[in-house]
């Protein structure tokens, strides 16, 4: 097997680099952990992957930004500053559009990336709701090798996944995706800080 040459590690590893992917990259570091973090970035990278295995092009077919913050920021409704009052595709949709809005995103846009983190664990409604969706449900599901992600797995040789994965490593994926699920289905009361004893009733 031959290794990829260092060009071809840096492009494909490369993120937008833009003010926008910027600040989402500031506001997901801080309350993902490195596994989600990780996850949610490895699904940008390999949801450009599948893009350029259908044929889609970056500014004709879907804004490379966009793509990125709905990859990137997916994974939001778990974070650990959360309200965690609703189903976490929700909760971190609503609070990705927001983000978005916030920072000059027009709302239609923002309103995309909505639908690509609301639906990312809709099979069936995703795919018929624009390429936006597609993608970051694709990209999402190769991550995880699932049935949907072999459909498109020979988008990514094994090179390149040998590349995007020393570069983000999977650490205990799969366990801290469920451990920060089940956190933000705790109600406010019971997410108790370890240091701060329970009160007991008398």
């Amino acid at each position: 097997m031959t290794a990829p040459t260092h060009e071809a590690t840096d492009g494909l590893i490369t993120l937008p680099g833009t003010p926008l992917a910027d600040a989402v990259m500031n506001l997901i570091r801080p309350v993902e952990t490195p596994s989600v973090f990780n996850h949610s970035i490895r699904s940008y990278l390999f949801a450009r992957l599948v893009a350029g295995r259908l044929g889609l092009a970056v500014g004709h077919d879907y804004q490379d930004d966009l793509l990125f913050a709905a990859c990137a920021m997916h994974d939001l409704g778990m974070a650990s500053d959360g309200p965690h009052s609703q189903r976490f595709e929700v909760e971190g949709a609503d609070r990705a559009a927001a983000f978005l809005v916030d920072r000059g995103v027009p709302a239609t846009d923002a309103d995309q990336v909505w639908q690509a983190i609301a639906l990312h664990t809709s099979p069936g409604i995703a795919e018929r709701r624009g390429t936006l969706c597609v993608l970051v449900r694709e990209g999402v599901a190769l991550d995880f090798g699932g049935p949907l992600g072999a459909d498109h797995v020979d988008a990514v040789t094994d090179e390149q996944a040998d590349a995007v994965h020393a570069a983000y490593p999977r650490l205990d994926m799969i366990r801290s995706l469920t451990d920060a699920i089940v956190a933000g289905r705790e109600k406010p009361e019971e997410r108790t800080p370890v240091h701060q004893p329970r009160r007991i009733p008398p």
